[in-house]
């Protein structure tokens, strides 16, 4: 399983990556523009992410901006009906705006900050089993 971590926080990042280091390659960005311009590699050479888990609040462009434009580049490189990228949210926002605004933009989980490991493996379990 290929993983994409985005959090401007450094903690958080490395403890994502140690989490899911287990399942396989684990690559991070620090905000969002990052995160689409790595996306867009990714998908560009035919190696697309299998995992996203993504912070919200972030610099130069924030998580929800962010996975708009990964989903349109889904449907531009992959095409629709081939298995996009499961997208976890993973931060401090608990608001129901902001939760409800993520599954619009079609975030496949949330989790809120601070992470727990055995409830992130359990969603990471569950979403790559489909």
């Amino acid at each position: 399983m290929k993983t994409l971590v985005v959090d401007d926080e450094l903690t958080t990042r490395i403890l994502l990556q140690g989490i899911l280091s287990g399942y396989g390659e684990v690559d991070s960005c620090v905000d969002g523009s990052e995160a689409v311009q790595a996306y867009r590699k990714a998908v560009e050479v035919g190696s697309p992410y299998d995992l996203i888990c993504m912070d919200i609040l972030m610099p130069n462009m924030n998580g929800l901006d962010a996975l708009k434009l990964m989903r349109r580049e889904e449907e531009i490189h992959i095409g629709s009906g081939t298995a996009a990228a499961k997208v976890i949210i993973t931060t401090a926002s608990n608001d129901d705006e902001t939760i409800k605004q993520a599954f619009r933009e079609l975030c496949d989980a949330y989790i809120v900050k601070p992470i727990d490991a055995e409830e992130l493996i359990g969603l990471v379990e569950c979403l790559v089993s489909d």
